[in-house]
């Protein structure tokens, strides 16, 4: 069976999209497409495959399924991207909408000009800031720069839940991490039971972020959207950063602005289409 697929990318990270709600679209073993088709040069290539489908509680429904084949709960680039296919391709007419997603119904208001979408900005919800719910199992009521040996090094970590788990280690310099190497062993490690996505991050200036990321299921990737906002809340909390104003997260794929309320968090940022295909499934 032949499907069509769209890529699109937000900050370099690239998903394979699929709109199921046409009904020749029919994905019924997601995981294992994903695992096909994300492999670069042997497949299309990409971070994961989203399917895009009806909600009986928003106006759609994202599933993101990593390169692995693992599903993942939120993916803040990926939700950009499926807000502007939505709304370029006339399958939602308004310029806000309500996508329902593994960690619920995000609220999306996107930025328009002659029909088409050039940025969206994501209520992304509050931080998770309690272990047992990100999860990550150490005590207290937050885990804020708090010393934990890792595979023999000690690192000082700082975790939050976007609706899916963190660990956050600021740095002097992100460029020198050797991120490929302890990646996995954050990813995989008995701290974290259902893993974690691990953000590198180095202060420039109390608004202003560098930022680089290991994400579980899928490695290291040019951005991520809820590990930038997960970055800010913990320069937040750990004194680097101010509450209520813009803050500039730079990955190497792009850069995303997040505001931090005492209600919810904001993201905006860019999302681009690349092209259309089809493939055989």
């Amino acid at each position: 069976m032949k499907v069509n697929f769209t890529k699109m990318q937000a900050c370099g990270n690239d998903y394979i999209y699929f709109n199921c709600f046409d009904a020749h679209t029919r994905i019924t073993a997601p995981q294992t497409l994903s695992l096909r088709l994300s492999r670069r040069r042997f497949g299309v290539g990409g971070d994961g495959i989203v399917l895009m489908l009806p909600s009986d509680v928003a106006d759609a429904k994202m599933r993101i399924f990593n390169r692995d084949g693992s599903e993942g709960k939120m993916c803040g680039n990926a939700i950009r991207c499926v807000a502007k296919y939505l709304y370029e391709n006339k399958i939602v007419t308004k310029t806000d909408m309500g996508i329902e997603t593994l960690s619920g119904i995000k609220k999306l208001s996107l930025i328009t000009a002659q029909g088409f979408v050039s940025a969206v900005e994501v209520d992304m919800g509050q931080a998770i800031l309690e272990p047992g719910k990100i999860p990550v199992q150490l005590a207290g009521e937050a885990v804020i720069a708090q010393p934990v040996e890792i595979n023999g090094q000690v690192y000082e970590i700082t975790c939050v839940s976007m609706g899916n788990p963190h660990a956050v280690v600021f740095c002097a310099d992100v460029e020198a991490w050797r991120l490929a190497e302890t990646g996995p062993l954050f990813e995989h490690s008995p701290l974290f039971p259902d893993r974690v996505n691990l953000e590198i991050a180095e202060m420039l200036s109390r608004s202003h972020i560098k930022m680089r990321v290991w994400e579980r299921g899928s490695g290291e990737t040019l951005a991520c959207g809820t590990g930038a906002c997960a970055c800010a809340v913990a320069a937040i909390l750990n004194g680097h950063c101010d509450r209520d104003t813009d803050i500039t997260v730079a990955m190497p794929g792009g850069a995303l602005t997040i505001r931090c309320t005492d209600e919810t968090i904001y993201m905006t940022g860019g999302c681009e289409k690349i092209f259309d295909g089809v493939v055989a499934i």
